[in-house]
């Protein structure tokens, strides 16, 4: 049997997305840019992608900018507005447990002269708004906090931040990577304060190497890649067209049942939790219940280390990722585990189950079993 139970790395593509992107790649290949009618086809594609993500968000067409996925969306957002608004303050604010295309954006605009404040989190991994109020000052020209924290699952109180930014100074810039929360919450950009957005297609059940970012309209942001002008000067580059639709039809898709689906998967995360109760020493980081997202579970276990764990529920046919880049080899621990106090024999000792629409009770009862068989055994065998 095989269980893929890595949907936070990434996302079965839907069949109809896959059907829309070969027609375009084998059929309706124009350059958009192009003045032929081929050209026009490809051109209306991404157009009629960009009314579908806007109406998911309820924002203007011209808002969205397409991009190679999450990481460029985060570069282009950091770097864009911190470089065309360094006049107003050199100052930015983020969080510990941002994903490394934020953190390690934010430590290259150090290196250009800016400071960053890193707010600390609590022990389930959420900002705390009084945090944030105490480190912004009048030069902060941006704050960025990710919706849904990709290793625990940990959803930020966004609109509450957002608020409480623009009401301290309403010139801070607000970026939000949502990765990991788009598809799973529904998020309104203008409701919320949130001035930049970034979304990435292989998360949602879309292709890899496309996503984009929400700029708010009135947002002063410089492009990072320089070419041929395309999107209005924004991001040069052909567009990715069978990428783009792809993203566009996913998203309009995965909005079209969200709540059930959503509901499904939440119902799915409380039967691994639970079947989880029954092994000793074996802690589930983050918030219980439905206050956390519902589609990742991180579990630390006593006495066995992650890598190994991992491979062994690989010869199952059970795919997982490792809730911690630590390795023998590569002494590297998480951040996130760090920053919510995870005790240090656990920190190479965590594993990450994620689950999509796709995800089945079966799989999981499967899983649980193997969990059953494997942990006694490998504790046998634990150097701990």
């Amino acid at each position: 049997m095989e269980v893929y139970l890595d949907n936070s790395a990434t996302t079965r593509v839907l069949p109809e997305v896959a059907e829309l992107m070969n027609k375009i790649m084998t059929e309706d290949y124009g350059n958009p840019s192009s003045m032929h009618f081929k050209g026009m086809q490809a051109e209306n594609y991404v157009k009629h992608a960009k009314e579908q993500i806007a109406k998911v968000l309820k924002v203007n067409e011209k808002e969205i900018l397409f991009t190679s996925g999450g990481t460029e969306s985060d570069n282009m957002a950091l770097i864009g507005c911190a470089m065309a608004n360094k006049r107003a303050g050199m100052h930015l604010i983020t969080t510990k447990i941002e994903h490394p295309a934020i953190l390690q954006t934010m430590k290259y605009l150090e290196q250009q002269g800016f400071e960053v404040t890193y707010l600390p989190v609590d022990e389930y991994g959420r900002v705390r708004p009084e945090d944030l109020q105490r480190s912004m000052r009048r030069d902060t020209i941006l704050v960025s906090v990710m919706y849904t924290n990709n290793e625990i699952g940990a959803v930020q109180p966004i609109a509450e931040l957002g608020a409480l930014i623009k009401r301290m100074n309403p010139r801070t810039l607000f970026h939000v990577d949502a990765v990991q929360g788009f598809g799973k919450y529904r998020i309104w950009p203008k409701r919320m304060n949130i001035d930049l957005m970034s979304v990435s297609g292989h998360k949602i059940h879309g292709p890899k190497g496309v996503g984009f970012l929400y700029i708010g309209e009135k947002v002063k942001i410089h492009p990072i890649i320089w070419g041929g002008g395309q999107q209005k000067g924004m991001r040069s580059g052909t567009e990715n067209v069978p990428g783009v639709a792809g993203i566009g039809l996913a998203t309009e898709r995965i909005y079209e049942h969200l709540d059930e689906d959503v509901e499904r998967l939440y119902d799915i995360r409380e039967a691994f939790i639970n079947g989880l109760s029954g092994l000793n020493q074996v802690v589930v980081n983050g918030l219980p219940g439905r206050e956390t997202a519902p589609h990742i579970v991180s579990v630390s276990i006593w006495g066995v280390r992650s890598e190994v764990l991992l491979h062994a529920l690989e010869d199952r046919g059970i795919c997982v990722s490792a809730g911690s880049a630590c390795a023998s080899n590569h002494p590297q621990t998480s951040e996130t585990l760090k920053a919510i106090g995870v005790e240090r024999d656990l920190l190479d000792s965590t594993i990450r189950f994620s689950f999509s629409i796709f995800t089945t009770m079966e799989e999981i009862e499967y899983t649980l079993q193997a969990l059953y068989d494997i942990i006694p055994v490998l504790r046998k065998y634990s150097r701990h």
